[in-house]
């Protein structure tokens, strides 16, 4: 049986049908589009938001195309069809309420939901939902809804957004349900990042913060986050089936995603965090490689690849440097200024009772440590914060003769590791850039 159009919504304007028999819908669609004033106008003139903050919304705004959509179906199961291309749609199995005022479209899946809703979190929706519409697109969208004895009408825009269908879904869902972040894995990255992407887009502040919150942990502002985000990457790595098991997501995705929505406070870690491999691992990795990804990660601009660049220069500098420092034994704890035995006493106090025999040790340690890091270029070799923590464990106050100098080493190893966490936006040229934030995130 053919479904026909209401009279309410006929027009002498010539419109696009589709018809077909059955369960299959029944879809018409006037094939203008809204002519609505650019949303990213009106929230720069209204609320005074910078226009680098709407780069996202101004490079690809949400539209709305007053279309009619007119299905039949049992149980709430229809076809939806575009008219324009042929392409049948399918509804969102979850976010799809009967009582929505809204239709978003993105890709080719259908989520109804509440303009309540989207405007009371985003302050895009809010403003676009309240922008004047022209005459000329007065044609309100209908969905004729078989609603089992009686057949149901109502009127519901479409928004067409232009992003990811997955992205979209994962965006609403935070919004009705609240977010519900994993453990900063690739496959929680991947939510992650389009959360954040499409609630800097629609600018939901809440949502964004959330988010960036959730991802600083990760890729953390301060050291001892850094440690703790060591020690768990280091259990995945151990108790993973492959050689090139990996936890976190590849540095050049969080690169990208940091300069895409302005969050600054990722970079440092994520340089650093790349810097630590070497470049045939980072621009030829092959499956053994820890940065390999079956999926291609998308690249560094040509300055990001200067800051890489020079910052593992400055990384291996600081290795060399750290090293030879160890071999200067100014941290050994003298009990007097003239002592020179040669001979080792054990000490358990605050002071050293043996410099020279100390002193010796320290220079073995130091070429143990050469032949490690700078010739043999074993694990950890382009990674200073790990190089000092392993040269401060090197003697162990549990087990050294001398805990006084063992002590001494670990201090002076977490001091310089407190110094390198600094030097790390100087080292790849990140502490002078403006428009966003390098301090650390808050919780």
């Amino acid at each position: 049986m053919k479904m026909e159009r209401p009279d309410s919504l006929r027009s002498s304007r010539s419109e696009p049908t589709a018809e077909a028999s059955g369960n299959t819908t029944i879809v018409a669609t006037n094939s203008g589009r809204s002519k609505l004033p650019r949303i990213s106008s009106s929230l720069s003139l209204r609320h005074g938001i910078p226009s680098e903050r709407l780069k996202l919304l101004s490079d690809n705004p949400p539209e709305t195309k007053f279309t009619t959509l007119s299905y039949k179906g049992s149980q709430g199961h229809a076809t939806i069809c575009d008219v324009e291309t042929g392409i049948e749609v399918q509804r969102h199995s979850d976010l799809w309420f009967d009582d929505g005022s809204v239709i978003c479209r993105a890709e080719n899946t259908l989520f109804r939901v509440h303009m309540s809703q989207l405007a009371r979190h985003s302050l895009c929706f809010q403003d676009m939902f309240m922008l004047p519409q022209p005459e000329s697109a007065r044609l309100e969208s209908s969905m004729l809804v078989d609603e089992g004895t009686r057949l149901g009408s109502r009127r519901i825009p479409v928004v067409y957004l232009y992003d990811t269908a997955e992205d979209v879904g994962n965006l609403l869902t935070a919004m009705y349900d609240g977010p519900n972040f994993g453990n900063n894995d690739q496959d929680d990255f991947r939510v992650v990042s389009g959360i954040l992407r499409l609630a800097t887009k629609y600018l939901i502040d809440s949502l964004r913060a959330k988010a960036i919150a959730h991802l600083s942990i990760a890729w953390p502002s301060d050291l001892k986050a850094w440690d703790i985000r060591e020690d768990l990457s280091r259990s995945f790595e151990n108790e993973g089936s492959s050689r090139n098991a990996h936890r976190y997501p590849h540095p050049f995705s969080v690169i990208h995603l940091a300069r895409e929505v302005d969050v600054l406070a990722l970079l440092p870690s994520a340089f650093y965090d790349l810097s630590r491999y070497s470049f045939a691992q980072i621009f030829e990795s092959t499956e053994d490689d820890p940065l390999y990804r079956p999926s291609a990660a998308p690249g560094l601009s040509a300055c990001d690849m200067q800051r890489l660049c020079l910052g593992k220069e400055a990384t291996q500098h600081t290795i060399t440097m750290l090293i030879q420092s160890m071999g200067t034994g100014n941290y050994i704890r003298h009990a007097q200024q003239h002592a020179s035995h040669h001979f080792r006493k054990t000490s358990s106090g605050g002071v050293c009772l043996s410099a020279a025999a100390c002193r010796k040790d320290f220079m073995e340690l130091v070429d143990l440590a050469t032949q490690h890091y700078l010739f043999d270029r074993e694990r950890g070799y382009g990674d200073p914060l790990y190089v000092a923590e392993e040269l401060g464990q090197l003697k162990s106050a549990e087990f050294s003769e001398c805990k006084a100098c063992a002590r001494s080493l670990e201090s002076w190893a977490a001091r310089e590791r407190e110094k390198m966490w600094k030097m790390i936006p100087t080292w790849f040229r990140l502490e002078s850039q403006s428009g966003g934030d390098l301090s650390p995130v808050p919780s």
